[in-house]
């Protein structure tokens, strides 16, 4: 834990605060009554192009408000008659998503009229309620994600209404747009900036008379892409997952692009292609992202969406070395090991320590996982999914290899509590004769024991052996104090495991039978609980094998994960 700033991050802080600024003052004068004029009229009232919905959807939700429930975000509102607008919300998630609106492709899948008039009552409550949009309603992201809702779905919403409902939806619509065309920049960094850059150019396609404001949305929009996307596709906030979130956005938009007959900006179209080369690389044998920095609940059909509509599926990256990670690939085996430095501040409220740790499938089954992330409605369990013991990699004194920077003004000024460290990560990936092997290093623990970290694993020709070897190197030399440490190896949930017959050794069996010995040499192996955090029901218990020790700066660990039979 962290209480003070560097002289670095006392700078950084400084530019990001005087960014900030500058940011919400541009934003008031692009809000002004002299320049809101450039927005046009805010009334939405004539649609060109109706943007499609990639996201899954759920018809079985409009059956849950029959029922007198709203479930969102993974928490469920019981409305006991009430309007969901009149509840008071269980969470900020669950609030932030009810004035989203993305949960209309619900309602537009369940197909019936009650379905239908429902969505355009939800709606008009909204104007009546929300009109001038203040607080989480009025934040720039979920302006935006409402605004993108409504355009994807303006068929429910407008087709059959009459003119009252009809208007007041049209000027809803409209306002949000005027709105969010002078105060994106005041959305956060990351994916919300981006968010709403890609809202407003969908929306400048979709709604007539908006044409002039689309060559400078456009140029917005790029420069932001630019900005988050790595050269190797990974996000600058190093979550995978995130990845999946923005193609969902950036697919219906190009699509939106092609229906107008205009050329897509070169930085969406080559952003969106090494975007499909990063979420091949970081998808285990079962089909899912490695839980790696903020990846929580798997959700399948999103990928799998993405990944349809990659038309240039090339040889497999091996590399990501902009976003940290790598894929260790034999046989039936993969390996996803990260070998990165947590993002920027402003990005590191959701990074995880996991640094050096790495995820492991054995064909389509899961053998050793990262705990993942909670979903929103388990943010209690946030920290200790962030530690690094969550992770498959070595801890020195029960302490993270990333420190939490727990420092009040910079929390409210981006949002989360970031962290730091390591400074220095180094890696190298050699081939020998079939044979793959990773060599990486940190410096997380130096300020704080003098040590270094080094992990080599190595994975034979046929995926079916792998070996590992983790040594902490004392920076100055042996210490006269010893210091604990331990190496975890969190088993998928559903996998068990039992002690094998020597010392040092366990059996893991996976579920559908296939069996793995790990043996460890030069610490004490063990079974013990464990948490996995990324389910779709919350954390649920699982178990890991531990290698425990002490050391004084200069510690081999040899340890080795092979299939039976």
């Amino acid at each position: 834990m962290a209480r003070s700033l560097t002289l670095g991050e006392r700078a950084h802080f400084a530019m990001l605060a005087a960014d900030k600024s500058r940011r919400r003052t541009m934003s008031r004068i692009m809000a002004s009554p002299l320049m809101r004029w450039r927005y046009g009229v805010p009334l939405a009232d004539q649609l060109l192009i109706v943007p499609p919905n990639l996201r899954t959807t759920d018809p079985s939700f409009f059956r849950e408000i029959q029922l007198d429930q709203f479930g969102l975000a993974g928490t469920i509102a019981v409305l006991n008659g009430h309007s969901p607008f009149d509840l008071k919300p269980p969470n900020e998630a669950w609030l932030r998503s009810l004035h989203g609106f993305s949960w209309l492709r619900h309602l537009e899948a369940a197909g019936s009229e009650d379905a239908r008039q429902t969505a355009q009552q939800l709606a008009v409550e909204w104007t009546i309620r929300n009109g001038a949009a203040q607080s989480i309603a009025g934040e720039p992201a979920v302006t935006a994600r409402r605004l993108i809702s409504w355009l994807s779905h303006a068929g429910l919403l407008l087709e059959g209404a009459d003119d009252k409902t009809y208007m007041a939806i049209a000027r809803a619509l409209g306002t949000d747009l005027v709105r969010l065309s002078a105060e994106w920049r005041e959305a956060p960094e990351g994916y919300p900036r981006l968010l709403t850059l890609i809202a407003l150019t969908l929306a400048d396609l979709s709604v007539a008379g908006h044409d002039r404001q689309l060559a400078e949305t456009t140029r917005f929009l790029a420069a932001e892409i630019n900005r988050q996307i790595l050269s190797d596709g990974g996000h600058v906030s190093r979550n995978p997952a995130l990845l999946v979130e923005i193609m969902l956005d950036l697919l219906p938009l190009r699509q939106c692009f092609a229906s107008r007959k205009l050329a897509p900006p070169p930085a969406l179209v080559g952003a969106m292609q090494r975007m499909f080369g990063m979420l091949r690389l970081m998808r285990l044998g079962d089909g899912m992202l490695a839980r790696f920095n903020g990846v929580a609940v798997a959700v399948p059909a999103g990928l799998a969406t993405v990944l349809a509509y990659d038309d240039h599926q090339g040889g497999q990256a091996k590399e990501a070395h902009a976003s940290g990670y790598a894929r260790l690939e034999r046989g039936s085996t993969v390996i996803i090991f990260d070998h990165g430095a947590p993002p920027p501040l402003e990005l590191a409220g959701a990074a995880h320590a996991g640094c050096l740790s790495f995820e492991m499938s054995s064909g389509t089954q899961l053998l050793f996982v990262n705990g993942g992330a909670p979903g929103p409605a388990d943010g209690d369990w946030l920290d200790a999914a962030r530690a690094t013991a969550s992770h498959n990699t070595l801890t020195v004194a029960d302490t993270a290899s990333s420190e939490l920077i727990r420092h009040g003004p910079l929390a409210a000024l981006i949002g989360a509590e970031p962290i730091r460290g390591p400074a220095t990560v180094r890696v190298k990936v050699e081939e020998h004769g079939g044979n793959l092997e990773l060599t990486a290093r940190h410096d997380g623990y130096v300020d704080r024991f003098g040590l270094i970290h080094v992990r080599t694993i190595a994975l034979n020709g046929s995926g079916r052996r792998l070996v590992g070897i983790d040594r902490l190197e004392g920076r100055r030399g042996p210490s006269e104090k010893e210091l604990p440490f331990a190496i975890h190896f969190h088993l998928a949930p559903d996998v068990s495991c039992r002690r094998g017959e020597t010392p040092g050794t366990a059996m893991v069996t996976l579920r559908n039978g296939e069996a793995w010995t790990v043996t460890v040499e030069g610490a004490t192996l063990s079974i013990e609980e464990s948490t996995y955090f990324a389910d779709s029901a919350g954390p649920r218990p699982s178990l890991q094998l531990t290698a425990r020790g002490t050391t004084r700066g200069a510690t081999e660990v040899r340890w080795v994960a092979e299939a039976r039979g």
